[in-house]
């Protein structure tokens, strides 16, 4: 079975003063998609280098996660670390992930130019960062989980089955 992480990077859902939307809507997404077994794994760490970067090497190292979708944490604020966290884990970057969500996302909204997220490869768990608003998140995953199970293929994860229905 497939081990799924979504992590919510937000210095105020991580206190509790704000309500994760992101990462609810992320989980809503997969179920519909997915149709593989697969456990989810849930995280909700503050904004900032330290604690993004420790999040995902353990999510990587010590839990063996397939995949790991996170929310947040991508714009250009100075507490928006998440892509500089991601420099620090990944041993590969995966570019063309970044480069398509803030595609699609610029044909909804015009400021999507300044997100930065990105995807990478850890040992044997694929990280895609994706972005804060549930609907934003709707429109990347739209655009870039086709891609995802044939890159856990060739990384040598579980298999994780989407709906090729979802993507017509």
């Amino acid at each position: 079975m497939s081990q799924i992480a979504i992590v919510t990077v937000s210095d105020r859902a991580s206190r509790g003063e704000y309500e994760d939307l992101g990462g609810p809507a992320i989980e809503s997404w997969l179920r519909k998609v997915v149709t593989s077994p697969c456990n989810f794994i849930r995280r909700i760490v503050p904004d900032g280098l330290e604690s993004v970067r420790d999040v995902l090497i353990e999510l990587c190292d010590k839990r063996g996660v397939d995949l790991i979708l996170t929310t947040g944490g991508t714009g250009p604020s100075p507490r928006d670390l998440t892509p500089e966290a991601m420099q620090q884990v990944i041993t590969k970057e995966l570019p063309g992930f970044g480069e398509l969500m803030r595609q699609a996302s610029l044909r909804q909204v015009r400021t999507a130019i300044l997100s930065r997220q990105t995807a990478g490869v850890r040992g044997r768990s694929l990280i895609i960062n994706l972005p804060g608003k549930p609907a934003s998140i709707d429109v990347c995953l739209n655009a870039v989980f086709p891609a995802v199970p044939y890159c856990l293929e060739l990384i040598g994860t579980g298999p994780i089955v989407a709906d090729p229905a979802m993507f017509e």
